[in-house]
């Protein structure tokens, strides 16, 4: 046992531990998908932000629906640990100060939520398929598989999901979920359906991308663009407003590319460069034993 132990590997053991190797890694890759186009079955939302009276009802839809108690009264502000995205917190009207049609410091609302990505990175990233994007397009969690590994946390190009951290023993990870049992039923989502100004509009992502175009032609001089048709390879939510993205916090560094696809790129390389390694070291094993042979 010993003696096996300590046999030289030789050239062809290297060569079938790459090509082990390489398959193991292909496989294993092949969890990340390459990006798709969205079916155009998919579901979406316009939020223009020019309708936005940041009133708070789509908060208080969202509360309501996972049956905590709803908001006092709308507009009041925020009280300790609310006003951001929590594991509790799904959704909430942020509030960022801009300039507007000349005038400095002016509010504007800005509801945040789960953009549900065509081509979510966090599902690509779940190690455990604890994330999954539903054929409505929306992207859910099932906490009976997750490992509370975090990875979609660190993948999430919009810093959505939010972990448990005040639970002991089997933290979660939450996040909003598009309302994916009232869109199966034929329902808009909970704060689609108590938005009072119709600053957000449910439709196919198709149609709404559509809706986004025929406004922004109608009024060029209201929007100044549209956000979430290509960003990360196109998102479910599409937002316009009448100001640059970036003064209201949204990230204009990401790639058109899904990031998913990004990923696919570089981990489709991972066998060949493992195959190579182990064709590169079988060869030098051989060369040093021919060496070793004419000393």
């Amino acid at each position: 046992m010993t003696t096996a132990l300590r046999r030289p590997i030789g050239r062809r053991g290297l060569l079938r531990f790459g090509l082990g190797l390489g398959s193991i890694a292909l496989v294993g890759g092949r969890k990340v998908s390459a990006f798709q186009a969205p079916d155009r079955m998919e579901a979406g939302v316009l939020v223009d932000l020019t309708r936005c009276i940041g009133c708070r009802a789509c908060e208080n839809a969202c509360r309501v629906r996972q049956g905590r108690s709803g908001l006092p009264l709308a507009g009041l502000g925020y009280g300790p640990g609310e006003g951001r995205l929590s594991f509790t917190s799904l959704t909430f009207v942020d509030q960022r100060v801009v300039e507007r049609h000349g005038q400095a410091d002016i509010r504007a609302p800005v509801k945040r939520q789960c953009m549900h990505c065509v081509d979510p990175a966090c599902v690509s990233a779940c190690p455990v398929a604890a994330l999954r994007k539903t054929p409505r397009g929306s992207v859910v969690y099932e906490a009976s598989r997750c490992l509370g590994c975090r990875y979609c946390m660190i993948a999430c190009p919009f810093n959505v999901p939010r972990y448990q951290w005040d639970s002991g023993l089997t933290p979660k990870v939450g996040k909003c979920d598009f309302c994916d049992d009232r869109i199966a039923s034929g329902l808009s989502p909970a704060c689609v359906s108590a938005c009072p100004t119709g600053a957000l509009k449910f439709a196919k992502r198709w149609e709404v991308l559509r809706e986004a175009k025929a406004r922004v032609g109608s009024h060029p001089e209201r929007y100044h663009s549209i956000y979430g048709e290509h960003t990360v390879g196109g998102t479910s939510w599409i937002y316009l407003a009448d100001v640059p993205m970036e003064e209201l916090g949204f990230r204009t560094d990401l790639p058109d590319q899904s990031l998913a696809a990004l990923t696919w790129r570089a981990l489709s390389k991972v066998p060949f460069v493992v195959i190579g390694v182990g064709v590169f070291l079988g060869s030098m094993l051989r060369l040093r034993q021919r060496e070793g042979r004419h000393a």
